[in-house]
């Protein structure tokens, strides 16, 4: 599970200061060989890239999780006024941009209903492509290290896609829908299409393509996620790239089909999905619920989802204290043997994967194997050094 870095010049002209993109040609243009992506364990899939330690969905945080041993880089595709596929989190700037910083916009500041709740902010949908480059991402968290708000701007998808690419090893994608039903309402294309028909073309245009575990998926691998179900099923006849059904806290309601927590991890839910997805992405807290800080009893979840040939792939694992259940003693290690062991899922997705790569590092039997032919090489060499056989 070694990992072959990206280039550190580039990577250090990228922390230096990050205004001028693309860095890469695009569509990408080199032709070397890599590295495979590895498919003996679950996935290390890094949650907005590794945005424990740099704005998250920013080239940085992304650049960052490729370097520390992902095998996928995650995101959320959003839309522009003018119709760009842009990489954001919220339908909203404020939490996570300087948008209050620009006071040109000060106008923009509107109140939509979003997934049933209405929400005041400044939102992408009315913002040029050009005035969101303008804008400078900040760090969601305030525990976490705020040195690099300002320094990096928004990035489009064509441009997640080409840091992907351009990795020198094979890393995967791991693109969200996001919030669709907003986007259709707010974004109009002149040629008709919908945000999931721009979605996939714009996947086609990069050469992504294949059912999970084919030639053409290993050569550039991807998953496809949403919370939307109805947005994975008319994207089936599309593209035959796997795809993931989110699931969201057990109070939250789907926001295209208004179903419940019960009914989508239903086993005749779960039956149906199955023919368009490969796999779900719930939430932890789902699989394994919490009372007081605590882990409890798992759900059966993974357990049924195994059963229907679906893999697993739970959201959220983070470092910090105030994410860790007190099961795990403070130690993300502990929390990742858990869910890999116990529980048995088949990818995990965290804002550190660099502390993933480690734990796998260190648990796999090549590591092992690894560690103890160097002991008892330095040992060997102890003993010739002192003239006993």
């Amino acid at each position: 599970m070694g990992i072959s870095s990206t280039c550190p010049l580039l990577f250090l002209s990228l922390i230096a200061g990050c205004a001028a993109r693309p860095l890469y040609p695009l569509p990408s243009k080199l032709d070397i060989h890599k590295q495979p992506l590895q498919t003996s364990c679950p996935y290390n899939l890094a949650h907005r890239g590794s945005n424990g330690e740099f704005p998250e969905e920013t080239a940085a945080a992304y650049m960052r999780a490729i370097e520390e041993g992902a095998d996928f880089i995650e995101t959320d595709i959003l839309a522009s006024k003018d119709g760009v596929l842009i990489c954001h989190h919220d339908v909203f700037l404020d939490n996570t941009t300087n948008i209050a910083d620009h006071k040109e916009f000060a106008d923009r500041k509107r109140t939509y209903m979003v997934q049933g709740v209405n929400t005041t902010g400044f939102f992408v949908v009315d913002f040029t492509l050009e005035e969101l480059k303008t804008l400078r991402a900040k760090q969601r968290y305030s525990f976490r290290d705020q040195q690099y708000n300002g320094k990096f701007p928004i990035i489009t998808f064509e441009e997640y896609i080409s840091i992907a690419l351009d990795a020198q090893r094979v890393v995967g994608i791991y693109p969200e829908m996001k919030n669709p039903v907003f986007i259709n309402q707010h974004v109009k294309w002149v040629d008709g299409k919908k945000f999931e028909d721009k979605f996939v073309d714009t996947l086609k245009k990069y050469g992504y393509k294949g059912a999970y575990m084919s030639k053409e998926w290993l050569k550039q691998p991807i998953f496809i996620q949403s919370f939307a179900p109805t947005s994975l099923v008319y994207i089936s006849n599309k593209t035959d790239s796997p795809k993931i059904f989110l699931i969201d806290d057990v109070d939250i309601l789907t926001e295209d089909t208004n179903q419940s927590y019960s009914e989508i991890t239903s086993d005749a839910y779960l039956n149906y999905i199955k023919e368009y997805c490969v796999g779900i992405g719930p939430w932890k807290d789902t699989v394994v619920p919490v009372a007081n800080n605590y882990s409890q009893t798992p759900t059966d979840l993974v357990a049924r989802a195994h059963a229907l040939d679906l893999q697993v792939h739970p959201y959220t694992y983070r470092n910090e204290h105030q994410f860790l259940h007190f099961n795990f003693l403070q130690d993300p290690y502990r929390e990742y043997d858990y869910w890999i062991n116990k529980i048995g899922v088949d990818g995990l997705f965290t804002d550190f994967p660099g502390s993933l790569h480690n734990y796998q590092e260190l648990t796999s039997p090549v590591s092992k194997d690894n560690r103890a032919s160097k002991l008892l090489h330095k040992i060997a060499v102890l003993i010739s050094s002192n003239g006993k056989v």
